[in-house]
């Protein structure tokens, strides 16, 4: 018992069929006994084969096999669903039948399907990001809108920044609120393009000042004035 290392004077003719043997030797193959394998295994001195083809793992460039003059093009992709076809594996085992238009009783043929939501994020991501960080898609976004407020020191600023973030919200939109005391607007926008959402609006003094905010899309680097009051309308427009 256990792997003998003998060289094979013949191995029973196999039924099934042999691939890329040409291109081998010294196969480990069954003996046809429990828990015994046997090394050395040649072809065609030890066996034959009923079909011999020549496979090799796809790539890049590979020549298609149904058509002249193609060849493989590899791309990265990432799984995120799956569909099985059951059959009638369990419908037979539960009885689970139904009534034909003959009136015959017959199985279920099953299936079922599965979403991977986790993936879906990953797959996302994937596809939308650049340097800086994610570039959410509208319709998958956390949130629509990043409101950065700058100096929140400021009781100018931080009532309209308030004010403006209730807006936002009575509108309809998702709004994510950085309101954080300690850090400068250089941290700010660096976690505000990190995260991605889709769209930035920042409101500081001189927005204030100027009475608006600066309202710029996460795959732009130019941003527009909006006055407060219009903020809510415009964001609403542009995420319908």
């Amino acid at each position: 018992d256990g792997i003998r290392d003998v060289a094979v004077t013949r191995v029973q003719t196999c039924a099934l069929p042999i691939y890329s043997v040409l291109m081998g030797k010294n196969f480990v193959a069954g003996a046809n006994k429990h828990e015994t394998h046997l090394l050395n295994v040649n072809y065609p001195r030890d066996f034959q084969a009923h079909l011999i083809a020549d496979i090799a793992l796809a790539g890049e460039g590979a020549k298609c096999a149904r058509c002249e003059g193609g060849h493989m093009q590899v791309t990265r992709g990432i799984e995120v669903g799956h569909i099985f076809k059951l059959g009638l594996t369990y419908s037979e085992t539960m009885n689970a039948m139904f009534t034909d238009a003959d009136g015959a009783e017959r199985p279920i043929i099953m299936g079922c399907y599965g979403i991977g939501v986790s993936r879906i994020v990953a797959a996302a991501v994937e596809q939308n990001h650049d340097d800086r960080g994610i570039l959410w898609p509208a319709a998958i976004a956390p949130f629509q809108v990043h409101l950065v407020a700058l100096n929140l020191d400021n009781l100018v600023v931080a009532s309209a920044a308030t004010a403006l973030y209730e807006q936002l919200q009575a509108a309809g939109l998702q709004v994510l609120f950085d309101d954080r005391l300690g850090e400068s607007a250089g941290v700010k926008f660096n976690d505000a393009d990190l995260l991605g959402m889709p769209w930035r609006v920042t409101v500081s003094p001189r927005t204030v000042g100027n009475g608006g905010a600066e309202v710029k899309p996460r795959t732009q680097k130019e941003f527009e004035l909006v006055p407060l009051a219009e903020v809510p309308r415009y964001l609403a427009q542009r995420l319908q």
